[in-house]
């Protein structure tokens, strides 16, 4: 009763929310989709969409078929790429998802050592904080992210959903203070968070803030924060312009610098582990294995020439 086509056209509609963007989006014409979503309401025997002017919405048959879309669909692309990868990995595609300041230098070398090693795999990077992302890998909209999170909470922390994914740790990055030169406690070796309680704070995503309000809580106060930025040259731009402190990763220090800030740890340090993230099924694809392999590579780099630590199993 059910061809791919089909569930091609409803995971469309359920995505895009009326015929024509749907349409739109499979490359086909407004009556052309109608005429299909009418014939497999025939084959099924039940209504799978409500029209509403011009937008429609899913019945709950369709929404089920939406639903079971993404993972049948999913698996016939996984399928198809294990298949054309099978020739020494001369065809096949990885689409990587990985949060903004990975890709400062994980994720350029990973996969600069993945195009070197097997340059018929096409590669493409979608840029998303770790949320994003596994929602990204949970959609099929990418085969393998780079999410992070920080000691005391793992991955899977909140609105992350872990259940059938498969987690590798790829190593620890400490989290820094950054401050003016002028600030007062710009001249201590360490510097407890207690001492910035009246400090403005420049914070980036939602789970960097989390972590900040996280330690201000056990340090017995509520960080102030007074810009929101995720882009870390905005974040030292500021700190150097006096508008406040922040965290800031070690890693990312090594490729972005600014005048007039300076980095001091934390007298209790904190640190988040960087992890890569994809399903069973996928992994055995062996482009998106290939590419795991690449990340882990890395990351044993990084751990060789930066200050971060290597995870371990």
């Amino acid at each position: 009763m059910i061809d791919t086509a089909g569930l091609r056209i409803m995971r469309a509609i359920s995505e895009q929310g009326s015929f024509t963007a749907a349409a739109n989006s499979l490359g086909y014409t407004q009556p052309a989709i109608s005429q299909m979503v009418r014939r497999l309401e025939g084959r099924i025997g039940t209504p799978l969409v409500q029209r509403q002017g011009r937008t429609v919405r899913l019945t709950q048959a369709g929404e089920v078929l939406a639903r079971h879309a993404v993972t049948v669909l999913g698996m016939m692309d996984a399928a198809e790429q294990e298949l054309s990868a099978i020739a020494g990995l001369a065809k096949g595609r990885v689409r990587l998802a990985a949060f903004p300041s990975s890709s400062a230098a994980l994720v350029p070398q990973a996969l600069g050592s993945l195009r070197a090693e097997h340059p018929g795999i096409e590669i493409t990077l979608l840029e998303a904080e770790p949320p994003e992302a596994l929602a990204a890998l949970r959609g099929g909209r990418c085969d393998l992210a780079v999410a992070f999170s920080y000691s005391g909470a793992d991955v899977g922390r909140g609105v992350d959903d872990l259940h059938g994914l498969e987690i590798r740790d790829l190593f620890t990055d400490e989290m820094v203070i950054a401050m003016p030169e002028g600030h007062p406690s710009a001249g201590q070796d360490r510097v407890a968070m207690k001492e910035l309680q009246e400090s403005p704070w420049i914070a980036g995503c939602a789970r960097c803030r989390g972590h900040l309000m996280d330690l201000g809580h056990q340090a017995g106060f509520a960080p102030r924060v007074e810009f929101e930025t995720e882009d870390y040259v905005a974040v030292l731009g500021l700190v150097s312009a006096g508008m406040g402190v922040a965290l800031v990763p070690r890693m990312v220090l090594r490729h972005i610098r600014h005048e007039g800030v300076v980095t001091r740890p934390l007298a209790t340090p904190s640190h988040r582990t960087i992890h890569a993230v994809s399903t069973q099924d996928l992994l055995r694809v062996p482009a998106v294995g290939s590419a795991l392999g690449a990340l882990v590579a890395a990351a044993a780099e990084l751990a060789e020439t930066h200050d971060v630590e290597l995870a371990t199993e």
